[in-house]
């Protein structure tokens, strides 16, 4: 069973047990409508006093976890986050939180939860902690990743919400785990001579679902057939989540003067122990013709190999596709072969790009 006064502390907030002396800040949440505390929280003001007196400690009285506030510096309620599900036998735990509207995109959240799962591991047997999430909620994605937590798999429609069933992300922590954040790309905004190399997002749909619906891009990519708005949207969401993963990051880049969407470019297949990566692109129907492709793909080589010290970039393209072989061309990729039946049955030529070969910028000796 957990003890009743536990305490973590964290360099910005204090993790304690809800109590009496929480009544008014507690009513003023419920009275305001705010959804982050715990399961079984009251729905009326009128039920704040016997909650907190007893309602809340239910799950620490039954020893299957334990229901804390997460306070700031000033003392004030600006979160919930708790262990539940807990089997001592078995050594493992759950962790939930939640986080005030109006205190959320702070990191309290990270921070939290890297206390807590630190305080479980140096304070009780238990080996592991379990962490879910809804694969939609990049949000608390990040949390989890930011926590150190390992992504482990997706249980299909497992969670039902208002608006209906939504899959299911499972992440867990184990006691000999290191804990530190798993290597991400920073979303970072570009600049090349006629482009600006935005991170992908919402806005880039429409360009997006032109491009991918495109007879030329259907024809020499492995784009969904047909493809749609619905489509685009879930690259975007997919490239975040792979961002989020450690595996990949995604621009839109736009014609620096207008502003118009011109290319998606994304990295993929990150391979973080050798320093080597995958690069993709689409350009839009409007845009070919004028070089895009390979500016945008030479402003994210050289910022991969300079900023995020990669030694190696891999482009495949079709036999058949010569505006995607002139662009490796053009951006001084390196043919090294052909890769057999690999985009539904067609040969793609394999290019690559080392430091050695980025040209020099002008102005440069």
């Amino acid at each position: 069973m957990f003890d009743a006064d536990v305490k973590v502390v964290t360099p910005r907030l204090t993790l304690r047990p809800f109590g009496p002396a929480d009544a008014a800040r507690v009513r003023s949440i419920v009275e305001s409508g705010a959804r982050f505390l715990p399961p079984g929280a009251p729905a009326h003001v009128a039920g704040v006093p016997r909650w907190l007196e007893t309602g809340v400690h239910e799950l620490r009285d039954s020893g299957q976890g334990v229901h804390l506030a997460m306070t700031d510096a000033e003392g004030r309620i600006v979160g919930a986050i708790g262990l539940f599900k807990t089997s001592w036998g078995a050594g493992t735990t759950e962790i939930g939180y939640g986080v005030h509207p109006l205190h959320r995109n702070r990191g309290f959240a990270t921070e939290a939860v890297r206390g807590l799962t630190e305080w479980v591991f140096a304070t009780t047997d238990l080996r592991r902690v379990d962490l879910t999430a809804n694969l939609d909620n990049l949000a608390s994605l990040r949390v989890a990743q930011k926590a150190g937590f390992t992504w482990e798999g997706v249980l299909r429609e497992a969670s039902l919400e208002d608006d209906g069933p939504h899959d299911l992300v499972v992440f867990g922590l184990l006691r000999e785990d290191d804990r530190a954040p798993a290597e991400i790309m920073p979303a970072a905004e570009l600049r090349t001579e006629r482009l600006l190399l935005r991170p992908l997002s919402e806005e880039d749909v429409p360009g997006l679902t032109a491009t991918g619906a495109d007879t030329l891009t259907q024809a020499m990519t492995g784009v969904p057939r047909g493809y749609t708005e619905a489509d685009a949207r879930a690259f975007v969401a997919l490239t975040e989540r792979r961002r989020i993963r450690g595996e990949g990051v995604a621009w839109a880049a736009a014609e620096a003067d207008g502003g118009r969407f011109a290319v998606s470019v994304d990295l993929r297949d990150l391979d973080w122990r050798n320093g080597s990566a995958e690069v993709g692109y689409m350009t839009a129907p409007w845009a070919r013709g004028n070089g895009y492709a390979g500016e945008a793909v030479l402003g994210i080589a050289r910022w991969l190999f300079e900023a995020q010290g990669f030694q190696r970039l891999v482009l495949r393209a079709a036999l058949s596709n010569p505006a995607s072989l002139r662009v490796a061309e053009k951006a001084g990729f390196v043919r090294e072969g052909v890769a057999r039946a690999v985009l539904r049955g067609e040969d793609l030529v394999v290019h690559s790009l080392v430091p050695s070969d980025l040209p020099r910028p002008p102005g440069r000796g």
